[in-house]
C-alpha cells in the first residue's frame, strides 16, 4: 500500500504554529515511506473563504520547506460529489431538512450536551410537510443510521481499535443554509476520492472521526488509518486558533525568520518560549 496522507486547512484566515506542526506530521509522516502528500484546500465556507488567504497558505508551506504530490485540491471544484453524497443519503431515508437556528438550539431546554456543545434536539425530525422553500440545513438521523449500520470500529496510532459512538453527537449537519456540505461530509467524501490511505489531524478532531466512520460505513466509502497528534497552546494554555488570534507564520515570515529553521525545531518538538504541546 502506498502511504498517502493530507494537509487540509481552511483558507478563512492566516496558518499559525499549530498548522505548521500539523502539516509537518503529515508531510513527514508520508515521506518516511516514500508516500504521497497532497494538500487540500477546504474552501466551500463561501462567507469567509478568500483567494488571499489561499496565497498566504501556498506561500507559508512553501516557506516551511513543504512540497505536494499533485497540484492543490480545491473543495469548491467538488461539489457535485458531495451532492452525489446527500442524494444516496436521502434516497436511504436517512436526512430530514431543519429549519432551526443556533440560538434556537442554545434556547432549547431539551438539548443534551455532546462532544461540541449542545445537541439538536430533534425539533424538525418528522416534520409533516417541510416548506423547502425556507433556507434549511439538512440532518443526518443518527439513531436510523447507526440502526442501519451496526457497531463499527476505526484504528488510531496512538489509541489503537476505537469502537465508534457517533450517537453521541446528536442529528449532524451534512449540508449548511450557508455551504453544500458540512466538514464531517466534505472531510469523508474527499478523503475516500482521493485514496487518503492515512489521516494525519490534531485530537482536536478524534471525536469527530466516529461520525466519519459512520458516514464511510453508510456510503461504502474505505476507512483510513488514522493518527491524531498533540496540539500546540499558547501561553495561557489555550490551543492555537485563528479565532484567538494565534501568531500567524504569515508575520514570523516577513519577519525574516528562516521557515526550515522553525520546521527543523517543531519537528524535534523545540516549540518557542512560551507554547506547549497539549491534548485536546
Amino acid at each position: 500500500m502506498i502511504i498517502h496522507t493530507r494537509f487540509a486547512p481552511s483558507p478563512t484566515g492566516r496558518l499559525h504554529l499549530g498548522h505548521a506542526f500539523s502539516a509537518l506530521q503529515a508531510h513527514d509522516f508520508a515521506r518516511a515511506q516514500a508516500g504521497r502528500f497532497t494538500l487540500r484546500i477546504e474552501d466551500i465556507d463561501g462567507t469567509r473563504s478568500r483567494p488571499e488567504h489561499v496565497a498566504a497558505i501556498l506561500a507559508d508551506l512553501a516557506w516551511l520547506g513543504l512540497a505536494w504530490d499533485e497540484p492543490p485540491v480545491f473543495q469548491s471544484q467538488r461539489l457535485p460529489l458531495y451532492q452525489a453524497a446527500l442524494e444516496r443519503l436521502r434516497a436511504m431515508g436517512l436526512l430530514y431538512p431543519c429549519f432551526c437556528t443556533r440560538a434556537d438550539i442554545a434556547a432549547s431546554l431539551s438539548a443534551p450536551h455532546g462532544p461540541e456543545g449542545a445537541l439538536y434536539p430533534g425539533t424538525c425530525r418528522g416534520l409533516a410537510a417541510p416548506d423547502l422553500a425556507r433556507p434549511h440545513s439538512w440532518r443526518l438521523d443518527m439513531a436510523a443510521a447507526v440502526a442501519r449500520t451496526g457497531p463499527l470500529v476505526w484504528h488510531d496510532a496512538v489509541a489503537g481499535a476505537v469502537a465508534a459512538d457517533p450517537l453521541r453527537h446528536g442529528d449532524v449537519i451534512l449540508a449548511r443554509k450557508d455551504a453544500p456540505a458540512s466538514y464531517h461530509l466534505a472531510v469523508t467524501v474527499d478523503d475516500a476520492a482521493q485514496g487518503i490511505s492515512h489521516v494525519v489531524r490534531g485530537t482536536d478532531l478524534f471525536a469527530a472521526t466516529h461520525v466519519h466512520r459512520l458516514l464511510q460505513a453508510l456510503l461504502d466509502l474505505p476507512t483510513p488509518e488514522y493518527r491524531h497528534h498533540a496540539l500546540l497552546a499558547g501561553p495561557d494554555g489555550t490551543r492555537l486558533a485563528k479565532r484567538h488570534g494565534a501568531p500567524t507564520l504569515e508575520s514570523l515570515r516577513l519577519a525574516g525568520e528562516d521557515g526550515a529553521a522553525l520546521a527543523d525545531r517543531l519537528r524535534k518538538g523545540e516549540v518557542p518560549v512560551g507554547f506547549t504541546a497539549i491534548q485536546a
